[in-house]
């Protein structure tokens, strides 16, 4: 597990071909939930024996004509060069937590990955700059913050891939998450679960899928409630105010026409309402001589206070995505067509936000985003495989604020705002309509039998609240010198666009002269990203079952996108440094041998950048001018991260096995300020989680009911209190602290 490999052993690896192998055996069939007829099962039935051998041979068929096309699939989207980190399913049911983990926290297994608030991760010293695929298909950016909109229960397996990526990769390159999702065949049969325990948490799921005919369908659905949606503002063990309730539902239905074709669909809802946690004994930001002195004043800061706010976010997301796979000979082709709709919208508490910040504010963003994604692979000679194909969307962004804020009366001798405790309010609205689009060819060369040399060309277009365009050049080398060793070497040319829903079109003269009026009005657009990216290193099985790696890289960025939280709204804004630099070195290392697997990795990462370009009425004068002329690390940036993870499985020959699991995610700490902005870090911290699942097969000795698990987990095994966020840095809008110590329980059933 999380180990870069080279491409053509990832493509064995990860191929649905590989796991048929292994359904077609009755014990994994009762592992998998897997239908298969069995000798025993036709003894009963001699005299007929010509339909169930009629209905094993589909059931056959149906698998193999599956795994040939997710192999093809597959190949249509290669890492030639890139780092990849697989997690398989059974990867994914090792982490404590299994499918009820955040799909953040089987991330954070991966190196490079840094942990931040809200269950942001950060992938090699990039903000958000992260691209989700489902079945190799992207997802276009939503306006989602706390939740996941992604559960880690629609994976049947995932992959991370960084460094210097193919030129089939656009928009967002920091990293691609690529989730193979649950399917009919992969999954079949049902599973109930109910998971819960501290902190009021409860989180029923069930699933169902399987296979008829030339149809394949899974669906899944879960529902979260707890008291640990946002991370808490104090070191305390429980938050004050901090209620969550989620759903999520995905289904995917596939209709496999012949062994070449296939139709498939997959949609998805998420929604997901949230309580903002208060931090008591907050002293009033919004404060002046007069305005203290007033009647208003005397009324209202007896009853308000910042432990009794009642401030909300809702968050909604939907997605659909229709595909064609066709296999024509030498061609493979897969066009899909996707549409997703994103949603937030935060409601303040009237008089708390007004008093503490001197502006409350209603605001709804959404975003709406159609378009379509089409690769095609030719294998044009035995020694070169050309790939071709483009990606284009349409966006629709809309933002709209409520705000009441009090209206400015004078100055005082320092020159600073008087209010005289009168409000007035303010509504401000924008809408636009854009595009992103991007186009690439490469050609995939083995001049040699442990050469391959990877070399294409991208053109990507934006043209939104900015408009620019780059073409990209892209190589990357591959050398396996001696058996178990992988030399990768590459440069990439990115363009990124600025995230749409993230890019406001707000009009900051409506706030002159009140209370709601920015630290300056200095507005520039947000511009498109440019980077020069190179990355190196090397993977070598060191022995039988161990493997370690090592990998570095680089990257120049000029108008580097980096993004804020400013105001009670928990809105992210982007904004530009004019230069950026990212540069760190990854090492990485595991075992797994029968019961038993181990791993381990660690990472060292700088990120800086200079001189505020674009949104500059976010930040402080001061900030501005010594940034100007400065680098200064960005607030996402960590020196030092690191996880690690065991697991050991007793009895696993037995129909009871015993699962015992550990990880651990180690980090030097974000940014915060010190006499310059993002001068310091706060405190190092370490975590170790701790997951214990006892399994029984056929415990109730009946035909229906198949597999069933026991879970214990634990979170923050040692209950250490560690920061995440001090509330200080550039575009850090409030303290945050990391979970503490939680114990989670739960029972699933397979039907």
């Amino acid at each position: 597990m999380n180990r870069p490999v080279h491409p053509v052993t990832f493509l064995l690896v990860a191929s649905p071909l590989l796991f048929s192998r292994h359904v077609l055996t009755p014990a994994h069939a009762a592992e998998t939930g897997t239908t298969t007829v069995t000798p025993s099962a036709t003894a009963q039935s001699p005299a007929k024996p010509a339909p169930v051998k009629a209905v094993t041979a589909t059931r056959d068929e149906h698998i193999i004509v599956t795994a040939h096309l997710d192999k093809q699939r597959a190949s249509l989207q290669p890492s030639t060069g890139a780092s990849v980190y697989h997690f398989t399913r059974a990867d994914i049911e090792r982490i404590p937590g299994g499918d009820n983990a955040p799909l953040n926290a089987v991330l954070l297994q991966a190196p490079g990955v840094a942990q931040d608030s809200y269950g942001q991760i950060h992938i090699r010293g990039d903000h958000n700059e992260v691209q989700f695929r489902l079945d190799g298909v992207a997802l276009p950016e939503g306006l989602s913050v706390f939740g996941q909109t992604l559960m880690t229960r629609f994976a049947h397996s995932m992959s991370l891939t960084t460094g210097a990526l193919p030129s089939e990769y656009g928009f967002l390159q920091a990293g691609v998450i690529d989730i193979t999702t649950k399917n009919g065949t992969s999954d079949s049969g049902g599973n109930a679960s109910i998971y819960g325990g501290a902190r009021d948490y409860f989180f029923p799921s069930l699933q169902y899928g399987g296979h008829s005919g030339k149809w394949d369908y899974f669906a899944t659905a879960d529902f979260v409630h707890n008291r640990v949606g946002i991370e808490n503002p104090t070191p305390d063990f429980n938050a004050i105010h901090d209620l969550s309730n989620q759903y999520h539902f995905l289904g995917h239905l596939r209709y496999t026409a012949d062994e070449n074709t296939r139709i498939s669909f997959i949609a998805g809802v998420s929604n997901a309402q949230y309580e903002l946690p208060n931090n008591p004994g907050q002293q009033r930001q919004f404060a002046n001589p007069s305005f203290l002195n007033s009647a208003l004043s005397q009324q209202v800061y007896g009853s308000v206070d910042s432990a009794s706010l009642h401030e909300q976010q809702k968050e909604i997301t939907d997605f659909g995505m229709l595909s064609l796979q066709k296999e024509m000979g030498k061609i493979s082709l897969q066009t899909s067509a996707i549409a997703r709709y994103s949603s937030l919208g935060y409601s303040p508490d009237p008089l708390g936000d007004l008093v503490y910040n001197g502006i409350a504010q209603h605001a709804q963003r959404s975003v709406f985003s159609s378009g379509n994604q089409t690769d095609l692979t030719w294998r044009a000679a035995p020694k070169h495989t050309v790939r071709f194909g483009f990606q284009a969307y349409v966006e629709r962004t809309i933002s709209k604020s409520d705000a009441t804020v009090y209206t400015q009366s004078g100055t005082d001798d320092d020159g600073n705002a008087e209010f005289n405790g009168l409000t007035q309010s303010i509504h401000d609205g924008t809408g636009r309509t854009g595009w992103i689009y991007g186009l690439y060819a490469q050609d995939e060369w083995r001049p040699f039998k442990n050469l391959t040399i990877n070399y294409g060309l991208r053109f990507d277009g934006v043209d939104e609240y900015t408009h620019s365009k780059q073409v990209s050049p892209r190589i990357n080398i591959v050398w396996t010198p001696w058996r178990g060793g992988t030399f990768h070497a590459g440069y990439s040319r990115y363009f990124t666009p600025p995230p749409f829903e993230l890019v406001g079109g707000t009009q900051l003269n409506k706030y002159a002269n009140t209370s709601g009026a920015p630290p300056n009005f200095q507005n520039t657009m947000v511009k498109a990203e440019r980077d020069h990216y190179f990355d190196a290193g090397f993977a070598q099985e060191i022995l039988p079952h161990w493997h370690a790696s090592f990998d570095a890289y680089v990257k120049l960025a000029r108008n580097m996108i980096d993004e804020g939280q400013f105001g009670s709204p928990i809105i992210l804004s982007a904004f530009n440094y004019k230069r950026g630099q990212v540069n760190g070195y990854e090492v990485t290392t595991d075992y797994s041998r029968g019961p038993f697997t181990v791993y381990g990795n660690f990472s060292w990462s700088r990120a800086i950048g200079k001189n505020i370009v674009s949104a500059q009425w976010n930040m402080a004068p001061d900030d501005l001018a010594y940034i100007s002329n400065h680098w200064v690390h960005v607030d996402h940036d960590q020196r030092w991260t690191a996880s690690a993870g065991g697991s050991y499985t007793a009895f696993r020959k037995t129909g009871h096995p015993l699962r015992l699991s550990a990880t651990m995610v180690y980090g030097s700490g974000l940014r915060e300020d010190s006499v310059i902005p993002n001068g310091a870090s706060v405190p190092q911290y370490v975590t170790f989680n701790l997951g214990l699942v006892q399994s029984f097969d056929n415990l109730f000795h009946t035909s229906f009911l198949k597999r069933t698990e026991l879970r214990l987990d634990v979170t923050n095994l040692f209950d250490r209190r560690y920061m995440l966020r001090s509330g200080s840095g550039i575009g850090v809008g409030a303290p945050q602290y990391g979970l503490r110590r939680t114990i989670l329980t739960g029972i699933s059933q397979r039907f």
